[in-house]
């Protein structure tokens, strides 16, 4: 629902698990994702949901990724 070309793969959302977090706030957390992905977003990579959690923090959330809210549609052009 976004104005991009059909088929276009360029909205994730990422689920990143790790020990290395516990160090980190999340936007901390947020910059070590996105600088392990630099190279997809320098090839067309556009939006990116992240959800970073170290190990203790993933399994009282019960282990599960959080739903992704429907698209609102963007900037695309009626």
């Amino acid at each position: 629902m976004h104005n991009v070309p059909e088929g276009a793969e360029s909205h994730f959302k990422v689920v990143a698990v790790s020990e290395l977090f516990a160090e980190h706030k999340p936007v901390g957390r947020h910059r070590l994702v996105n600088q392990a992905l630099k190279g997809e977003f320098e090839s067309g990579l556009h939006a990116l949901a992240l959800h970073t959690w170290t190990p203790e923090e993933w399994f009282r959330k019960g282990g599960v990724a959080p739903r992704s809210p429907q698209c609102m549609g963007g900037s695309r052009e009626e």
